[in-house]
This record gives C-alpha cells, structure tokens and sequence, in this order.
C-alpha cells in the first residue's frame, strides 16, 4: 500500500475523493475493552471503534441470525428499504426481494452458521468479519466473509454489501464440473522467506486517493509495497504469502484477469485494525462492466487480507448459474 506526498493540486484532489467516503473523525479510541457492548464482545473473537448504540444493537441481530438463520432473524437485519449487494449481481431492495434471496441460500444451505471474528463499527459503519460454515455435497465448507453495512439509528442496516469468496462453495464439485482456480499456481518462491522487520504503519485516511489510484491502475507492485514484510491472506491462498514477490504475482494475476473502475467505499477504524473498501465494476474474459469489490483487511502487526468473489472473474452469469445448480441437485 504506497503512501504518497501530495502537492497543493494533490490534496485538493485528495479531499474530493475523502469527501465521498465515510469515515470517522479519527482512528477510534474507544473500544469494547472500555466496555461498549459487553455481551457482543463476548460473542466475537475482536471487537474494535467507536461503538453507537446503533451499532451495538445490529451486531446483536447479526449474532442472533448467525447462531439461528431464519427468514425471520435475516430481515431482522435490515430496515424495510435496504439495499444488498453481493459480488457480480445488481442491488437487491426491500425486505420482499431480500427475504426471496435468502430463502434460496437457506435452502441450498439449511445448516449454515457462522462466528464473528475480527469486527470493526465506526459509528453507523460496521464491518463485520465472521467466519462462516455450510454443507455441501456431503463436504463441510469454512469461509471468511465481510458483512459491510451502513446503519439507521435504530441498528437496522440502510446498505449492505458482501464479500466473499463463492469459488469456496463451488470446490467441492469435481475438477472437471468447475472453472480452473484464478490463483492456481500462485505461491511464496522457493528458499528462505524475508525476515521479519517492522510492522507498517497503522492505515490512514490520507492515503485513499493514492490507494485508489493503484488500484484502478493495477499497479500490484505500489499495493503491496506498504507491507513490508507483513503477510498477505486472500481467496484463493492455500497459505499467507510472505514475500514482495508472491504478493505482487497474486495481484498481476487479478489485473490480467480483471480490469477494475472502483470508486472508494466505507471505511472503518479501530483501535488496532482498519477496513477499507473498494467498489464499482470490472471488466474481463467473462463479460464487461460486471459488479465488482474489494475490502482490505490491515490488522494489528500490519498483515494485509483481503475480501472479494472470484467466480464472476473466471466464470459468466450463466456458467455461475449452471455451478449453483449442479451445487443444488
């Protein structure tokens, strides 16, 4: 993640760009080890920022719906106008058309739950990691997923999005009946890996414009420069990788496949990590203009994760229909 100098042009550019972006006044300071929201700390494996009431009483729903899905505890989630977005799909608004679509999940996977994991609210921003678990085909699946949402007062989310890996859920069909991974092959170089130095510094909201930037540039080496020699998680990653090289082939291998128009999305600080969110289109082998995101994950010793779904990257909409229905059968 390359940090940049600005010129006076610069940081008039850098604040038109922060000013559409969602972010609280500083790095919290306040967290759920000051108390805030006791019974969801208890729940989650972090709890970090500047915890609302707001916040504190979706987490609980997100809890809730986590430990008992149900159509009922799912729209408990959001408020009657929301809007949903998942990777590769247009919004899906209103309480009939989201009730609709988790029916469906529900019923390919009755017995999903998931735990949160590492969770980050600023304010009416809550970016909720958790780690999720279905059955499919007989095969128990775990998969990371951020539950990125923005929130009314009263904790019921106003806009969600959703990131993760759909490629986790299609794996466990024969090689033969899926698409060929979009990181195969991509691996740390063979010796010894880079010794261990300092850890980045803590992500800031100054460095947006020029993380924009690279990313809609696909510049891989200037995104994986700031960190070090922290390690980079992923879809696809068997293991972190670990070196400048191994991250920066995983990057190249995104941009040659797919060529991103973000725009900046949420962010949301905590005391010792921070998320932040990349969203609009990406165009490749499979089709043009497809909805497309991306969160960055920066924790507390630097090391770098990421969120987003590689099926629409390798597959079109009717060869992704065509895998949910094999999952189905």
């Amino acid at each position: 993640m390359t940090m940049r100098r600005y010129t006076r042009t610069g940081v008039f550019a850098a604040a038109t760009l922060l000013a559409g972006f969602t972010i609280g006044a500083a790095p919290a300071t306040a967290t759920a080890e000051g108390g805030e929201c006791a019974e969801v700390r208890a729940k989650v494996d972090r709890l970090e920022g500047r915890i609302t009431p707001n916040a504190c009483a979706f987490m609980k729903r997100q809890i809730v719906f986590g430990e008992a899905p149900s159509l009922r505890t799912y729209l408990d989630i959001f408020d009657e106008e929301a809007s949903l977005w998942e990777a590769g799909g247009k919004p899906q608004r209103g309480h009939e058309v989201i009730g609709a679509s988790i029916g469906n999940s529900l019923r390919l996977v009755p017995d999903l739950r998931y735990r949160g994991t590492d969770v980050v609210a600023d304010g009416a921003v809550m970016m909720f990691g958790q780690q999720n678990t279905v059955t499919l085909k007989g095969h128990k699946v775990n998969y990371p997923q951020i539950a990125r949402n923005v929130l009314g007062d009263d904790g019921k989310t106003l806009q969600a999005r959703r990131y993760y890996d759909r490629y986790e859920l299609v794996q466990v069909l024969p090689e033969s009946q899926r698409p060929r991974p979009l990181f195969a092959g991509i691996a740390d170089p063979a010796g010894p890996g880079p010794r261990r130095g300092a850890a980045p510094d803590r992500f800031h909201a100054q460095e947006i414009p020029a993380r924009l930037a690279a990313w809609n540039s696909g510049d891989a080496a200037a995104l994986a420069a700031r960190t070090g020699n922290a390690k980079l998680a992923g879809p696809g990653l068997d293991r972190p990788l670990t070196t400048q090289e191994g991250k920066t082939a995983y990057l190249r291998r995104l941009f040659e496949n797919a060529d991103v128009e973000f725009k900046a999305g949420q962010v949301a600080f905590g005391r010792t990590t921070t998320y932040v969110e990349w969203h609009g289109t990406m165009t490749g082998p499979k089709g043009t203009d497809i909805p497309f995101g991306i969160v960055e994950r920066i924790g507390p010793k630097g090391e770098w994760e990421l969120y987003f779904d590689t099926l629409p990257v390798i597959a079109d909409a009717d060869e992704i229909r065509g895998l949910f229905k094999t999952l189905a059968s």
